[in-house]
């Protein structure tokens, strides 16, 4: 499937709408994003947070990845508790030029069939630029019915399926963590150093120019075109998070939304799976 519309919203469009009755700024964000948000946010913005809002964090990593999605039912019901309905114009965005939190909420809202959610194209620091409202002052939640919410409709895949895409000709999957996390170098923050055997590596970098805005359509469809064309395209990233930055990059693009592995590479390194890493120089 392809979705329709635009995907990012632009900060100059976004101060144009800040008076629309129907729009719900969301500021998505982890780690000691609250500490951020509460320092300074978008006028009117909720705070949505990756563990406790956007992910069903388990015990054990080795089943799901560290950011498991939580259930249709619970997600539903968080955002009409925090005054998001069927009709509402959704954007949102993170500090990282919406390579964090934000994709990961926009990929949602998606997958629940929300037609209208966009990313802040270049987050918080082009708000700022931009003129848009910035304050810390706290915001009022207009509580909403449960978000009706039945199922995830955008593709996945499990750690059986995305093993078998990694050998299969007429698939690939792509990693976006950084190169150095890929090649073997070092890991940062799983347990082992390395990638799935046959994945490719596209750092999500790559999907924003030098000021930290997504590439043109053009661009991202040059970019991509060889490598998707034909094929069943998976993404993964560490945790099934940053991955959705890339998800969002093809379908600005134009191309088939690709499948989402969630577990990623924390559920399939603490699985005895093989590891494969880049040659030493």
């Amino acid at each position: 499937m392809r979705l329709s519309g635009k995907q990012l919203i632009s900060a100059e469009r976004l101060a144009d709408l800040m008076e629309d009755e129907n729009l719900v700024v969301v500021h998505a964000g982890s780690g000691n994003g609250r500490e951020l948000y509460d320092n300074s946010h978008i006028d009117g913005a909720i705070y949505l947070d990756l563990d406790q809002d956007l992910s069903d964090i388990k015990e054990d990593a080795a089943y799901g990845g560290r950011h498991p999605l939580p259930s249709p039912r619970f997600f539903g019901e968080m955002i009409g508790n925090v005054g998001i309905a069927p009709d509402s114009h959704l954007v949102v965005y993170d500090d990282k030029a919406g390579a964090n939190a934000a994709s990961r909420f926009w990929w949602m809202m998606k997958s629940i069939g929300h037609e209208k959610v966009q990313l802040l194209n270049g987050g918080f620091q082009t708000a700022e630029k931009a003129g848009v409202p910035i304050n810390s002052e706290v915001v009022t939640l207009s509580l909403k019915e449960p978000y009706p919410v039945s199922e995830w409709k955008l593709p996945m895949v499990d750690i059986d399926q995305v093993e078998k895409s990694a050998q299969d000709q007429n698939a690939v999957v792509i990693d976006v963590r950084a190169a150095f996390r890929y090649n073997g170098e070092s890991e940062p923050i799983d347990l082992v150093a390395g990638h799935i055997p046959g994945a490719i590596n596209f750092p999500l970098s790559e999907n924003l120019n030098e000021n930290g805005l997504f590439l043109s359509p053009e661009k991202l469809r040059a970019k991509y075109a060889e490598t998707v064309k034909g094929k069943e395209v998976t993404i993964h990233c560490g945790s099934g998070v940053t991955a959705c930055h890339t998800i969002l990059a093809l379908a600005s693009a134009g191309f088939e939304i690709p499948s989402l592995y969630v577990g990623s590479w924390s559920e399939w390194s603490r699985n005895e799976k093989q590891i494969a890493k880049a040659p030493s120089n």
